[in-house]
């Protein structure tokens, strides 16, 4: 044979092989990553071929699916009250992909999962009958908060203490999300993801902001935990005005004329001193005020309930000034509601934090449940007598301190005001918070979290009691008459 040929012909030859070889990779050892790839248009025709499953509160499905007008996806998502379950469900798009629960359990709403898989659908490969998410959500709870946050930009969170369960979260304002489910709603994309407001944002565990003096409550279970004072009406060592230290700036009381010298945990709390935690914050030391923000849920970036939440922040690395303004919630300190929720659920359930969550369990079709998620891991964060101590101290609070407008008739009321500066020199709108825990007599208990970004409220009527109580009142009512 010709050399010449000979060579063409083994160079051939070794082009077939190595086609054969790239066929054979790709199809064994490439086509999960290709199949799954997120460029690849079948999957979203997969995925809207069929209704998806869906996400239920209080019994009733919050989502549905309904039939396009043409093109190559036949269903795309529903929501019912879309804007009132929007911080739950998230969004389910043809175009924008999935966001939290939607896109937590992307593969049990839309058939993938191989938990919904019988023995035939494994061999065959085919798309199973989607499951539904079953969530511990209470309307009633989730409308009241929605219903009083109204205008205001702001978030609320309200637990179960005995379990961790989420009975309601709440941001404002929201948006439907049956507006972005479709394939041709790029102008309404647009539009919300510009929105100067943020309305796409949840803000109740993604929008950790500075928590103001509903953070004393961390500072005074530090205090009792570690002995500093043996209960909430010893007094303490507090003077007023109290100088940071090492400056010249004097931190003064939103109260003048409160009995904050010297004063005890419970009226420290009850007219909200700032001199005491300051100071109580100092004498700890920035580690143990740290210890104890951390053990209730600060400085985790794996809070996942199952949406993951946002880092709350307990700073290091302070110096005694900056841990002064610490101990108020003030400096580099921030939390999301939901994490200032957690603080007093323990409170509330004797010193023990449940790990939060809002979903109870995930079936298939037919009703049959595939995984059910009982109460949360528990953690011991303080010793009962501490909680006992600061239960009683957060009730003279609404009793008759800076949280009156969160007593509700027939109940135990407890909670914390706060409110913290926001911009260079406080030059902004301050944030109003509310923190507190309601029990009835039937034994059902709820805590609650409010945060109130901004309002139409004139700049001296921002205050927690004000603006933020009577919405953690009313999401607390409703829990207890559920």
């Amino acid at each position: 044979m010709n050399k010449t040929i000979r060579r063409a012909s083994v160079f051939a030859l070794l082009l077939v092989l190595a086609l054969l070889v790239r066929a054979t990779w790709v199809q064994f050892h490439d086509s999960t990553a290709l199949a799954d790839d997120k460029h690849n248009r079948r999957n979203v025709m997969a995925q809207y071929a069929n209704p998806l499953g869906d996400i239920i509160v209080g019994g009733e499905a919050i989502t549905g699916s309904e039939r396009t007008k043409g093109g190559d996806l036949a269903y795309k998502r529903t929501y019912k009250n879309g804007a009132l379950y929007s911080p739950i469900t998230g969004y389910s798009s043809q175009v924008y992909g999935a966001t939290q629960l939607e896109g937590i359990y992307k593969d049990l709403l839309d058939g993938t999962d191989n938990r919904l898989k019988n023995p035939l659908d494994v061999l065959t490969n085919k798309r199973a009958a989607p499951g539904d998410v079953v969530t511990t959500i209470d309307p009633a709870v989730q409308k009241a908060g929605y219903k009083a946050l109204g205008d205001t930009k702001g978030a609320a969170v309200a637990i179960d203490p005995e379990t961790g369960k989420i009975l309601g979260m709440v941001s404002t304002p929201s948006y439907d999300p049956s507006r972005i489910s479709g394939s041709s709603d790029s102008e309404a994309w647009k539009e919300l993801t510009t929105d100067k407001e943020k309305p796409m944002v949840n803000r109740a565990m993604r929008q950790p902001l500075p928590p103001g003096s509903t953070f004393k409550l961390v500072v005074a279970a530090a205090a009792l935990e570690d002995g500093l004072y043996g209960s909430v009406d010893e007094r303490t060592s507090s003077p007023n005005p109290y100088t940071l230290p090492g400056t010249r700036t004097v931190l003064k009381n939103e109260n003048q004329s409160a009995p904050c010298e010297n004063a005890n945990i419970r009226t420290a709390l009850q007219y909200s001193c700032n001199n005491v935690f300051a100071k109580m914050a100092v004498d700890l030391g920035q580690d143990k005020v740290k210890a104890m923000a951390d053990k209730m849920g600060f400085d985790t970036d794996k809070l996942d309930v199952p949406v993951r939440a946002a880092k709350s922040v307990y700073p290091s690395g302070m110096d005694k000034a900056q841990t002064a303004l610490s101990g108020i919630g003030q400096f580099d300190v921030t939390a999301t509601p939901l994490q200032m929720s957690m603080v007093s659920a323990a409170i509330a359930n004797g010193g023990v934090l449940e790990k939060p969550h809002m979903v109870s369990q995930i079936s298939d079709s037919g009703g049959d449940v595939l995984e059910k998620y009982d109460d949360g891991a528990s953690q011991r964060v303080m010793d009962t007598s501490t909680a006992e101590g600061l239960q009683s101290a957060m009730q003279t609070v609404v009793e008759k301190g800076t949280g009156t407008n969160a007593k509700i008739d027939g109940a135990t009321v407890g909670g914390k005001t706060g409110t913290a500066q926001h911009g260079e020199n406080n030059s902004k709108t301050p944030y109003a918070w509310f923190t507190s825990y309601a029990k009835g007599g039937d034994g059902k208990e709820v805590a609650v979290a409010v945060m109130i970004e901004s309002s139409s409220a004139a700049r001296d009527e921002v205050s927690g009691n004000g603006l933020a109580a009577p919405i953690a009142k009313a999401m607390m009512s409703a829990a207890l008459k559920s």
